[in-house]
């Protein structure tokens, strides 16, 4: 064909030429199944080469839907866990209720207050140290958030807000050796203080004393007393009691309710006389 049209010919008989051609071949291709054949074989031939040449867009349209569907799963998946967050701390009370609507039924004003406003914050960054069990949060003064504030995760209290700043808030945990949180036994009323360790699966219960009616598995919710926690949030379980000592008290072991290693997102807790309207 570059042959056909070099410059040093004149166009004109090229032109015609290749006119003539092109007529011959597509009135061959239209009176002869031959040349339908030898079609067929070239679109066969061609075929792979436009799936190759589609498949980058075809690409681009497949991960374009698969990162909108993914993004709207995240954000899906996301707002329900902190749907079902806010739930399950109000439900975390349950038992307690049902202890006191048992014991209490026919006096008046015997109920647990109810829980005022609640707000969900994330986890923004862990203390480094190994003696101190601290955490940041993305919440703080324009929050309304205030020092000595009750934390809690899905399963219990985590701890306390320690420090403000104007947007997050250092967070001291339960299984700090300085924080401690007056509690009683479920089962039976019994008070008692529960102290940290410095491990986050372990805590300790103090001034128990040997006659004391407490059993391994016993469930500890916050007693209300020191006005610093709500009565009735689950925050640890009895895991073991050693009566070995020799002094006047037993050593008990408690396993915290709250995952305190695995944390996220958690609740700050107002009390009922500072809830706001509207607000959860």
């Amino acid at each position: 064909m570059n042959a056909l049209f070099n410059s040093g010919q004149s166009l004109l008989p090229r032109l015609i030429l290749a006119v003539v051609f092109s007529i011959i071949i597509m009135v061959v291709d239209h009176r002869s199944t031959q040349m339908r054949e030898v079609r067929m074989y070239l679109n066969t031939l061609i075929s792979p080469l436009q799936f190759i040449a589609n498949a980058p867009g075809a690409m681009l349209d497949w991960v374009s839907r698969e990162f909108v569907s993914h993004q709207k799963l995240v954000t899906e998946n996301e707002r329900m866990k902190q749907e079902n967050l806010l739930m399950s701390t109000a439900l975390q009370r349950y038992h307690l209720l049902r202890e006191e609507n048992t014991q209490l039924r026919q006096s008046l004003g015997a109920t647990a207050r109810a829980d005022g406003k609640r707000m969900i914050a994330e986890l923004m960054a862990v203390d480094q140290n190994p003696y101190n069990h601290q955490v940041v949060i993305n919440r703080g003064l324009s929050d309304g958030v205030y020092e000595g504030q009750p934390v809690l995760d899905r399963d219990g209290i985590v701890g306390q807000v320690q420090y403000v700043s104007a947007n997050t808030s250092r967070v001291l945990l339960l299984a700090d050796v300085s924080h401690n949180i007056p509690v009683r036994v479920l089962r039976n009323n019994l008070n008692a203080v529960v102290s940290g360790t410095g491990s986050l699966s372990q805590l300790t219960i103090n001034h128990i004393t040997h006659s004391a009616d407490l059993q391994v598995g016993d469930l500890l919710v916050s007693s209300g007393l020191g006005k610093l926690f709500p009565e009735g949030y689950p925050v640890a379980k009895v895991a073991m009691i050693d009566k070995s000592q020799t002094t006047a008290f037993v050593a008990v072991s408690a396993t915290p309710m709250a995952n305190l290693n695995q944390l996220k997102y958690l609740v700050l807790l107002w009390p009922q006389e500072e809830r706001i309207d509207g607000q959860p």
